[in-house]
């Protein structure tokens, strides 16, 4: 890595710092190379505090986004998170760096995405994350109950067999809404409901898939 980007990195968190209450968050962002993420010919802008095409019709979330996100998830090392909507795998690199790279499982639509996400991933040490090709709407099972769940693309609901997945008093966090958009950050009720807190408004690409589930 170039002294160059290292220099926008940091430039980078700063920026964002302000948005930010929970220092290991920064940290995380720190230590992440955003520019291995996005495609060469975007590299450049890799450290911008906006979003960028990664390919496929979808996008990297701003580097502010994904630190209000994180923030907000309040994860601790060790808890289960599941990401739905991996797009080029940065967003999970930084949610490895707080909870530990093998308690990161995340669903994406595209395979083509997928799959290089999974390499660079891999590639960046980051080979504990699981990355598989699927429907957003119908989580990952497997490996439930998680502690947390996010979601890096629009959603109209919380999907039901996601929040299934989610143990009583875990954190659900999504942009909710066609057209506009809310960040909703959502606990868990031991009943299975959701008490909802809105965040502010938002933009995100929309999820993709079998809109018939």
């Amino acid at each position: 890595m170039s002294d160059s980007d290292e220099a926008a990195r940091q430039r980078m968190v700063e920026t964002v710092a302000a948005r930010v209450d929970d220092d290991r968050v920064l940290a995380a962002l720190e230590a992440v190379p955003r520019h291995e993420f996005v495609p060469p010919d975007r590299r450049e802008s890799a450290y911008a505090d906006r979003p960028l095409p990664i390919g496929d019709g979808q996008t990297i979330s701003a580097p502010h986004m994904v630190a209000i996100m994180a923030d907000l998830l309040a994860a601790e090392p060790g808890d289960r998170v599941l990401e739905i909507g991996t797009g080029c795998g940065y967003h999970a690199a930084v949610t490895a760096e707080l909870v530990g790279d093998k308690r990161v499982y995340s669903v994406e639509y595209s395979a083509e995405l997928a799959d290089r996400a999974r390499e660079r991933l891999a590639d960046l040490g980051y080979d504990g994350v699981s990355v598989r090709v699927g429907d957003g709407r119908e989580g990952w099972p497997d490996h439930a109950p998680y502690d947390a769940v996010y979601f890096t693309c629009a959603i109209a609901e919380f999907p039901a067999p996601v929040v299934e997945q989610v143990r009583p008093g875990g954190q659900l966090l999504a942009p909710v809404g066609t057209g506009r958009q809310t960040l909703v950050d959502a606990t868990k009720r031991p009943d299975g409901s959701l008490e909802r807190t809105e965040r502010g408004g938002v933009r995100f690409v929309e999820m993709r898939g079998d809109s018939s589930h």
